[in-house]
């Protein structure tokens, strides 16, 4: 698959053109594994993206989940919003990026 153009830090220029399909290559071409568990948060992010139009911060995201934060940093073993946001195809996070 071709991927989108994508900006220095590997976000989609535009993010209109996602689908989990190029969310998911985009990972593989990053050398990311996304799990069921990671990819369940890429959708949940994109669904609160949908209905509030904003990237939440962890704080607020991990409430909407009914997640621990730190076990969210585990998953992830990093900031959880940059990869969530860039693999489903929203704005990049303003708090940690």
């Amino acid at each position: 698959m071709e991927l989108p153009e994508r900006d220095g830090d590997g976000y989609l220029t535009d993010m209109n053109v996602w689908t989990p399909e190029i969310g998911r290559a985009m990972a593989e071409a990053d050398n990311y594994e996304l799990t069921d568990e990671k990819w369940e948060q890429i959708m949940k992010a994109r669904e609160y993206y949908e209905s509030y139009g904003v990237v939440p911060p962890i704080r607020k995201f991990s409430k909407y989940l009914g997640a621990d934060q730190k076990g969210m940093f585990k998953l992830w073993m990093t900031g959880p919003m940059k990869p969530i946001t860039k693999y489903g195809g929203l704005p990049k996070p303003t708090g940690c990026v």
